[in-house]
């Protein structure tokens, strides 16, 4: 038995006294593995019957073959790597940006979302993303020590406590988000949709996002628009 860089080979004389290889035990074999191998079996041919050059010659060449694309794809798979990398490090620098993907909403407008975080699947870099439902304008109120807090309400208006829970008041509004105002003040309804004359909320004069409760996977080549 020879050994060739880890690569065993089983060899046998047959009922004629030549030698000959049987089997071996590494498929992972390399060009110069194979002119060791093909040295080795010119020593123990039979002279009278020499193996045929073109044939030697035609294997070495399908070898240099095999090797070069061998090396061919580990250097694609490097390049493929390091393209990866370069792409999920560009698209980290969008992460807390507003994009859009060109799709449309129902309500006819160009969908929009906040980025959460990027990622690498199989090869492809996405973005996780909130959609944004609509924008509103955001409402405060005057609390007993005279300091202010924003204050949540829904897309019929009603207004949410700090603990969640509704609280019986609604914000009447002119469209979804958007506040109905009334000589300078909030219209503020009460349970029987009354207009409520004394309250403590005011318009903040800031405009922010809602946002889906759903998280969104984009490709992220798909994205049109950084914003």
């Amino acid at each position: 038995m020879a050994t060739v860089d880890n690569v065993s080979v089983s060899s046998a004389v047959g009922v004629d006294g030549n030698s000959f290889t049987t089997s071996i035990a590494n498929d992972q074999l390399t060009n110069e593995d194979f002119l060791k191998l093909m040295i080795q079996e010119l020593k123990l041919q039979d002279p009278t019957k020499p193996m045929d050059s073109q044939q030697m010659l035609a294997t070495q060449m399908q070898m240099s073959t095999i090797d070069t694309n061998q090396q061919m794809l580990a250097a694609m798979n490097n390049l493929s790597n390091a393209y990866t990398q370069s792409s999920l490090a560009s698209a980290s620098n969008i992460i807390g940006k507003n994009i859009e993907d060109g799709n449309i909403s129902d309500s006819g407008v160009n969908k929009a979302y906040t980025v959460r975080s990027v990622e690498n699947y199989d090869g492809v870099t996405q973005v996780v993303a909130q959609e944004i439902l609509y924008m509103e304008d955001k409402i405060m109120m005057t609390n007993e020590d005279g300091s202010t807090s924003y204050v949540d309400y829904d897309v019929d208006g009603s207004i949410i406590g700090p603990d969640g829970e509704l609280t019986g008041y609604k914000v009447a509004l002119q469209n979804v988000g958007e506040p109905l105002i009334n000589n300078g003040e909030l219209v503020i309804l009460d349970e029987t949709n009354d207009q409520v004359s004394d309250h403590p909320y005011v318009l903040s004069g800031v405009t922010g996002p809602v946002y889906s409760d759903v998280l969104t996977t984009l490709p992220f080549e798909s994205i049109q628009k950084i914003f």
